[in-house]
């Protein structure tokens, strides 16, 4: 056939109906594509939206020489719209499209912000000619957003506070005096009880120190016989029982008397005390001290034939007059209660302190910083830290002032108030880390600071730093309480777990491991964990309520209700939250949540 102008525009004319054809059938075909959304409804986890499509088409649906584009974009009201990116089905790269499913999968996300809640996940189909022409197909819904329960994590800041080193419990305190008693006689003599010792003694008694045990130990020298050394070891120990027990009655009650612990031992045919007081000896030479200690130290005979064999020796003299009457002795320890002063005087003396009417010095280093802790008021704590700065300038001083600014700064409505706590903070901890850059307080400290003004990079630095220190269980706890949190913001569940199940007792950090369990989808322990959370913390609402997203998660009706009437009986607000709420989307129509919401 020829062709003519006519036949030519005829052609062009059919192909481009029948094009037109192909991409209507395409767009009309595709009514019945399978398109699969995970998760459905969309979540937030850490600061995005991440899901999966996976889109099926009909066979015989992509035509030959024809791109088919699924389209995706999300919407939340009118005004916010996110194109997100599309699915693009090539014929080319199908060529069995005629006979199988032409199928494909991608991951999609976009970052998450407050206003995109609620929204819906849209897409729209677009057939398409190589060459540009298309058809496309009405919008259509596919998932339901946002689930934000991730974004109920409770933020959570350590502060650690160094020991003071003060002990404010009983501490006993030892006396030590020493009785010596003339060769086999158990008679206490003048010289111990009038002269620096006895003195000594009457002077403790006049302080009316509480005492609570009293050891004493008598001994004899090396001569004499068995049985004369043995009563005469005891004798000596009972008589220094008496003479303590009638001069304390001089200064104390008898009933005070009667409940001293009086320990008393006789030490008969030992070699210990000899020995020790031989090596002291400076009149002796070594030959000669090796020559004593070869018979106290063999094999041969019994104590008393030993001491035998010491007399024979030239250098007994000087053992006999230097040595034998200092083992003659009833060697006495004193425990007594350490006086200390009370906790009120302490409180009223570190006010004087801190307001500069009393002398930095009356109180020590120990009970200055002993004292802030006396007070809840964190004015009072901050003024008692700041004098002992300047008392004693230690790295203890400055972290426990700057911890409680940072104690001030987490309560802190007003920002200019809060952004100054912070920075005083900041200096007196890099003074407190320059003196001690091993003390895990002062690193954990740095990273609450940080945390507290939004340096999230500075702030894990720190913290890591800290958690690579020695520290103490409670430091420990403290801070994997911290990083517990910040990896469920991070949307690391198994880590955070982890974390939080060895973190402190705190409240918020049982409400934080409880929510970690939800989100690692650990329903049954979760269940479990919130209400050790609401245990602990009777008036957090949010406890009831993640519960109820729990009894949600496990389809259970009952759970649900019985917790969202306790929420909304503590935070009203939470009545239209749960109502729009994707966490209960199966339960909107059930009887028993709409009761518990009224």
């Amino acid at each position: 056939m020829k062709l003519t102008f006519r036949n030519f525009l005829f052609l062009i004319s059919s192909a481009s109906i029948l094009t037109g054809c192909a991409l209507s059938q395409m767009i009309k075909m595709s009514k019945d594509q399978k398109l699969t959304v995970a998760p459905n409804p969309l979540e937030v986890h850490a600061d995005s939206v991440k899901f999966n499509i996976s889109a099926a088409l009909p066979a015989k649906m992509l035509k030959k020489n024809k791109v088919y584009t699924v389209n995706t974009f999300y919407k939340a009201g009118e005004s916010n719209k996110l194109a997100l990116g599309d699915l693009q089905f090539k014929s080319e790269d199908f060529p069995k499209a005629k006979t199988e499913q032409p199928t494909m999968s991608k991951a999609f996300s976009f970052p998450y912000q407050p206003n995109l809640t609620p929204g819906d996940l849209y897409v729209m189909g677009i057939a398409s000619t190589m060459n540009g022409k298309s058809k496309n197909s009405p919008e259509l819904p596919i998932a339901k957003g946002l689930i934000t329960t991730s974004k109920l994590v409770k933020d959570f800041y350590f502060v650690s506070y160094a020991a003071h080193g003060y002990n404010g419990k009983e501490e006993l305190e030892p006396v030590n005096l020493s009785y010596f008693f003339d060769k086999g006689k158990a008679k206490l003599r003048t010289n111990d009880t009038k002269g620096s010792t006895g003195k000594y003694f009457m002077k403790f008694l006049a302080n009316k120190s509480v005492t609570r045990t009293v050891s004493v130990v008598g001994s004899h020298s090396p001569e004499g016989a068995e049985t004369v050394n043995s009563k005469l070891s005891e004798a000596r120990a009972k008589v220094v029982e008496k003479y303590y027990r009638e001069n304390m009655l001089k200064y104390n009650t008898k009933g005070a008397v009667d409940s001293i612990n009086f320990v008393l031992k006789a030490k008969v045919q030992e070699w210990d005390d000899f020995k020790a007081m031989l090596d002291t000896n400076k009149t002796l030479s070594d030959d000669q001290k090796a020559e004593i200690k070869g018979i106290v130290d063999g094999g041969d005979g019994d104590f008393r034939a030993k001491e035998k064999q010491l007399q024979k020796l030239k250098s007994y003299k000087v053992v006999l007059k230097q040595i034998y009457p200092k083992l003659r002795t009833s060697k006495t320890e004193i425990l007594s209660v350490k006086k200390k002063k009370s906790d009120a005087e302490i409180s009223l003396l570190s006010k004087g302190i801190s307001e500069g009417s009393v002398k930095n010095d009356t109180l020590s280093d120990e009970e200055l910083a002993y004292a802030a802790t006396l007070t809840p008021d964190v004015k009072e704590k901050e003024g008692i830290y700041s004098a002992a700065t300047k008392k004693n300038d230690s790295w203890v001083a400055h972290n426990n002032l700057a911890a409680v600014q940072l104690e001030q700064a987490k309560k802190s409505t007003n920002a200019d108030e809060k952004k100054k706590l912070i920075e005083s903070a900041l200096l007196h901890l890099e003074i407190a880390r320059v003196k001690n850059e091993s003390a895990p307080e002062v690193q954990a400290n740095i990273g609450t600071a940080y945390l507290l003004s939004g340096n999230l990079l500075k702030a894990k630095e720190a913290l890591a730093k800290a958690s690579q220190m020695n520290k103490s269980d409670e430091v420990s706890a403290g801070l994997n309480a911290v990083l517990g949190t910040l990896q469920i913001k991070a949307g690391d569940y198994n880590g955070a777990v982890a974390s939080l199940s060895k973190g402190s007792d705190a409240p918020e950090v049982k409400y934080n491991l409880a929510l970690a369990y939800l989100l690692n989808k650990n329903f049954d322990t979760a269940k479990a964990a919130f209400k050790e959370a609401e245990n602990a913390d009777q008036s957090n609402a949010w406890a009831f309520y993640c519960a109820a997203v729990t009894g949600a998660r496990m389809n259970n009706a009952e759970d649900v209700a019985s917790n969202l009437l306790q929420a909304v009986k503590l935070d009203s607000s939470l009545k239209a939250k749960a109502l729009s709420d994707l966490e209960f989307r199966d339960f909107v129509t059930n009887p028993a949540f709409l009761n518990s919401l009224k």
